[in-house]
């Protein structure tokens, strides 16, 4: 049975918040006083979508989802994306809404394409969300997302919407100006053919850096709703040992520089996105910030537990 999301507009997917709603006082992971807690910030924290990882963890991570949850299963560059398929149908038999990730340079050649537009379909997925991958060479002719997006798009995968990258801090392998260009793209091809899309930040510890380049971002005609990646709550070495080997270098770098977000750290219960996601609630609709991807390392019963404090029991 298909899994239905709200449909976004143009820069909220979140409910029109009651002027009634009153500010509350919640609980932070590690167990201190967290600040007061606006209705913005409960609504953002509200649409949270766990990305998890197929990785020995990831069945913990699934019993640990609260029901009806929003999911994302990544795409392994070692088992590639049958294992995001099999988690996928997994996640979505067990009453989930789920959206797989599709690397493009993993794809062999057009008959893949068309065989995962056709899965998609037959386990009536409304998205999907596409990156390049990072593999040395492409496996096939697609040497980005975009390439892969428009040959997806020529196929009857029932797909309401296509999630996109996006890099506020940067890529290590692609040059600034290449990014930009290829997020005007991608958004100009999913309008051709009449699909909604939204895009996914890469994980950035720099609020200023992603307020920066939001704003520059708007100026510039991208209009698609923007789901901030922060992490979820994860102790500091499973944050640094993975956050590497995913590209976030210069935000790990930009954490070492930030004594007191590294004490934060470094406290029990470990880190948790409190202090970014309260930066950017109050704004969120004017910037376009529809909701969080939390990057939870399948550190998902910790993240569950710093959701419910500020929300309440999502169950």
């Amino acid at each position: 049975m298909r899994t239905m999301l709200k449909k976004l507009s143009p820069f909220s997917s979140s409910p029109t918040r009651n002027p009634t709603d009153t500010d509350s006082t919640a609980v932070s992971s590690n167990g201190t006083s967290a600040p007061t807690v606006s209705a913005a910030m409960r609504e953002l924290v509200a649409n949270l979508h766990y990305e998890l990882v197929p990785m020995k963890s990831v069945d913990q991570a699934i019993a640990a989802l609260p029901p009806a949850s929003y999911v994302s299963v990544t795409c392994s560059p070692v088992k590639g994306i049958p294992l995001t398929q099999e988690y996928t149908e997994r996640i979505a038999n067990a009453g989930h809404n789920v959206v797989p990730h599709f690397s493009a340079r993993m794809v062999e050649n057009k008959e893949e394409v068309a065989a995962l537009a056709a899965w998609v379909k037959a386990h009536e997925l409304d998205e999907v969300f596409v990156i390049a991958g990072d593999s040395p060479e492409a496996a096939g002719p697609y040497e980005g997302a975009l390439e892969f997006i428009r040959e997806f798009l020529e196929h009857d995968s029932g797909v309401q919407r296509v999630g996109i990258t996006a890099y506020p801090d940067g890529h290590a392998l692609i040059d600034q100006s290449v990014i930009d260009e290829a997020l005007l793209a991608k958004q100009a091809l999913l309008a051709e053919y009449g699909v909604d899309g939204w895009a996914s930040t890469q994980m950035c510890f720099d609020e200023e850096k992603i307020r920066s380049w939001l704003l520059g971002e708007r100026a510039r005609g991208f209009a698609l709703p923007v789901r901030l990646g922060v992490p979820g709550v994860v102790d500091r070495a499973r944050l640094m040992s993975m956050g590497t080997r995913l590209g976030i270098g210069s935000s790990l770098r930009y954490l070492s520089k930030n004594r007191s977000t590294v004490m934060k750290m470094m406290a029990p219960g470990g880190y948790d996105p409190t202090d970014i996601v309260t930066a950017f609630a109050d704004d969120a609709e004017q910037l376009g910030i529809a909701g969080l991807h939390s990057f939870t390392f399948n550190a998902v019963a910790e993240t569950v537990q710093w959701q419910q404090a500020i929300v309440g029991d999502t169950e």
